[in-house]
């Protein structure tokens, strides 16, 4: 009773709150819902009750802080060191200075935004260069570049700044600032836009000028397009020009001013042409073995199935290439630019298509042939008549370089076709001719089919859109007959008769043969004309 009577007042209530927490942690550790029974558990001491509550309400604090928490996903210190230096490679840039492998780790997670000032002459890392291709454009050919991602990023870079320069209005230090970053890695220059200078506004029309739409035809503006002498200068890998002066999506804004070609743009442009000596040509080590070796990577698609060419020599075709298409260039400025290019010591391709040129201009053309080592000529799509094809023939028939000649869509008619065929007498190094959309008929075919089985170099030959007739096929057939070499012949839309093509069609196909026979068996392969492709190479 004593011992009753000592205890404290507060002990039912203490009683009651042990019963409460211990109904807590069964509830918490039952499987089952249902009514808690007391008759198999023991009453605990303060002491163990204590424990318990305190590891229940420590597990709830740390679930409810984070619930990912755990030791295994630490990063490593090497980890924050690699995210710190791209968080700050801006300012920063530490690359070289890393294990290789940290290197690609830091390569792979930098953005493409960063400034080209740190990362042109820092990264040669070709993924990076392509994300950085893909994020900026949504069509990338990288075949067209050489296979490098880093040179097509700064080939096309450039072009776009030179696309949407305005003279007077835009800063060139823009472009040229870009020199010191880009000049390793560009090696072609294709521009197919030359914005004009900003015009001021014309005053109101008077009273007595027509509004017959020839406006803008007048006279030249008073700045011209963009210079391209100081920027060619500071590219010291530069292999091709491929320009055209005009605008693109010019909507309601035409003008023919927009589409001017000075003659102070082609006095400036024929200067740089003839002070870039950077122009790259590469010798074909194959061209000197093989007979069948194309003049020009494209022609491969029409060999026909079967054909092959030697190992790496596409890979080894680089040439000095300057392109002016579709700028209105005349027989005057063909002169002034051809005069640039006499005796360059680099240039072996020159594509005037798709302009003006007469037949001064062809004359040119044909002196330029006495007085380059020009392999390609493209002038189709031009104003040559007679008098001009007959200039070239002169110059074609004493020449030792010229291997592709295209002067499609003329009007050359058979005078000039005749004078073209003669040169194909003497001539032992031409292998391509373009003659399509000539205005030539019978008398052409009738003496090309006396040249053919004499020549033996010429492997491709189109007439196609011509007025050949089918007396005109009929001769073709009898001197395809005896020609051994030409692979590709397109008579298409020129009235030569079914039949006639057809076994025209069986001669090319047995050519075709006998030419993988050979490059099969080069053992057994001379080649007649090795002395016209030794000249035209070396």
């Amino acid at each position: 009773m004593q011992d009753s009577s000592t205890t404290p007042p507060n002990s039912s209530s203490r009683s009651q709150s042990i019963f409460n927490i211990q109904r807590q942690v069964s509830t918490l550790g039952s499987s089952s819902p249902g009514p808690m029974s007391l008759k198999t558990s023991t009453t605990p001491t303060p002491g163990q009750l204590k424990t318990k509550v305190t590891n229940v309400r420590r597990m709830r604090r740390i679930i409810s802080e984070d619930a990912e928490w755990s030791l295994a996903i630490v990063p490593l210190l090497t980890e924050l060191c690699i995210q710190h230096i791209v968080k700050n490679f801006q300012n920063n840039p530490i690359l070289k200075q890393l294990p290789l492998e940290h290197q690609k780790k830091v390569l792979s997670s930098l953005p493409p935004e960063l400034p080209l000032t740190v990362t042109a002459n820092l990264i040669d890392d070709e993924n990076y260069w392509h994300r950085c291709c893909v994020k900026r454009w949504s069509v990338c050919h990288v075949s067209r570049h050489g296979g490098s991602w880093k040179r097509m990023f700064f080939e096309r870079h450039l072009e776009n700044l030179l696309k949407l320069f305005i003279p007077g209005t835009t800063d060139p230090g823009v472009i040229l600032d870009l020199l010191p970053l880009c000049r390793n890695y560009v090696r072609r220059i294709r521009v197919d836009q030359f914005l004009p200078p900003v015009r001021m506004p014309t005053p109101p029309p008077g009273e007595e000028q027509s509004d017959s739409g020839s406006e803008g035809e007048g006279g030249e503006p008073e700045k011209d397009h963009y210079q391209l002498q100081a920027l060619v200068a500071g590219l010291k890998h530069l292999e091709e020009l491929d320009l055209v002066y005009g605008v693109k999506d010019c909507g309601m804004n035409f003008e023919w001013n927009l589409f001017l070609f000075t003659y102070r743009d082609c006095h400036s442009l024929a200067a740089t042409i003839k002070a870039c000596h950077t122009l790259k040509t590469a010798q074909s080590t194959g061209l000197q073995r093989h007979r069948f070796a194309l003049p020009h990577p494209l022609r491969l698609q029409h060999l026909g199935q079967g054909l092959m060419l030697p190992a790496g020599w596409l890979a080894g075709c680089k040439a000095g290439i300057f392109r002016l298409t579709r700028s209105k260039v005349d027989d005057d400025k063909a002169r002034i630019l051809i005069r640039s290019l006499l005796d360059h010591p680099a240039l072996e391709e020159l594509d005037l298509s798709h302009n003006l040129i007469g037949d001064r201009g062809a004359r040119a053309a044909a002196k330029l042939l006495s007085h380059s080592r020009l392999r390609v000529l493209n002038l189709a799509n031009n104003q040559l008549r007679a008098p001009g094809a007959q200039s070239l023939a002169h110059a074609l028939a004493h020449n030792t370089n010229l291997v592709s000649l295209n002067l499609r869509l003329n009007c050359i008619e058979d005078e000039g076709g005749q004078a073209i065929a003669h040169a194909l007498e003497t001539n032992k190094c031409l292998t391509v001719l373009h003659l399509g959309g000539n205005e030539l008929s019978e008398p052409t075919a009738t003496l090309l089919s006396q040249v053919l089985p004499v020549n033996t170099t010429l492997i491709s030959l189109n007439l196609s859109c011509n007025h050949i007739g089918q007396d005109g096929g009929k001769q073709l057939l009898e001197g395809m007959s005896d020609n051994k070499t030409i692979l590709e012949f397109d008579l298409r839309l020129s009235d030569v008769a079914q039949e006639s093509e057809y076994l025209i069609g069986q001669v090319l196909h047995a050519n075709r043969e006998a030419a993988r026979q050979r490059t099969l068996n080069p053992g057994h392969f001379t080649s007649p004309s090795s002395n016209c492709t030794e000249n035209s190479v070396g």
